[in-house]
């Protein structure tokens, strides 16, 4: 589950986006820039994600229960593919009607200087809650390179706080540069293609978090160190010929369940099978804190 770590950077981030936002709405009052416009809300429905993830981590820490067996880990996993709905939907959605709107019926920017510095201060917060989110994602991620980290993180909550103040980042510069050339050219058009700009952005973050967070709500496995290891350790036990199969399935960014399918010495006893299946499975959890269950499947040798 989101440990103490993961609350940090979604909190971060919560703080930074709400005093960017009000920040944003001010400006844009103030200057009548779509592009300002678009960045509130865009700031908006972040602030509103990271509330949506506190509760979905909250939920996920609910103990096991007769109707779920498994505890409630993947809540986290829900609220996640919820979230990245929503920037989808909102976030990338006004953002491409407010630059319609504004390119077809453009509106002149006014005092330009009240939004460069509101875009300055929105960068700084947005840069202070990125570096907390990668310092938590680096931690992670250990020698992978960027790429294959995003693509194989359980921690869907700071991969989407990540890749959100990534987004917010490009729209800043984004709206920074429409703004300028709207003010330089006298043609306020560039303002409203700032605003598609962002929505265009959003939409693509948007939907690299839906494919990531519906596969981790689906069930995705642990990572192939893991169950290599795991195997090896199932492997290691003197009763055990073979292990079959091994298979794991992520409850939560720190909930690993797996199951071995192990082949063992049919000269022993039963009962010995028995103690050896419970053997391997204290050695797996003793061994492997992230792994919270284990079921070990008994199959016998084959002849010969």
């Amino acid at each position: 589950m989101a440990g103490h770590g993961g609350n940090r950077v979604i909190l971060t981030a919560l703080a930074a986006n709400v005093g960017i936002a009000i920040a944003k709405f001010v400006a844009a009052a103030i200057t009548g820039s779509s592009a300002m416009v678009t960045e509130g809300v865009h700031s908006l429905v972040d602030s509103t994600n990271h509330v949506l993830l506190l509760y979905g981590s909250k939920r996920s820490r609910k103990p096991a229960d007769a109707m779920h067996p498994l505890g409630y880990g993947r809540e986290l996993y829900f609220w996640s593919f919820v979230v990245a709905i929503l920037v989808f939907s909102l976030g990338a959605g006004i953002s491409l009607y407010e630059g319609i709107l504004h390119i077809i019926d453009p509106e002149p920017t006014s005092d330009v200087t009240v939004a460069f510095v509101v875009l300055g201060v929105a960068a700084a917060l947005e840069s202070w809650s990125t570096w907390e989110a990668m310092r938590e994602f680096n931690l992670a991620r250990g020698s992978k390179n960027i790429f294959a980290a995003v693509r194989d993180t359980k921690d869907a909550p700071t991969l989407i706080v990540l890749l959100e103040n990534a987004g917010a980042l490009i729209g800043l510069a984004a709206a920074a540069a429409g703004i300028a050339l709207a003010h330089w050219t006298g043609n306020p058009v560039w303002d409203g293609a700032a605003s598609v700009v962002i929505g265009l952005v959003l939409g693509a973050i948007a939907m690299l978090l839906l494919f990531e967070a519906k596969g981790l709500l689906i069930g995705e496995s642990a990572d192939p160190e893991l169950v290599a290891a795991i195997r090896a350790c199932a492997e290691g036990h003197a009763s055990v010929c073979a292990v079959h199969e091994v298979i794991t399935v992520h409850h939560a960014p720190n909930m690993v369940v797996t199951v071995i399918s192990a082949d063992f010495d049919d000269s022993i006893l039963a009962r010995e099978v028995e103690q050896a299946a419970r053997d391997i499975e204290s050695a797996v959890s003793g061994k492997f804190p992230i792994v919270a269950r284990v079921y070990v499947r008994p199959m016998d040798c084959p002849a010969g």
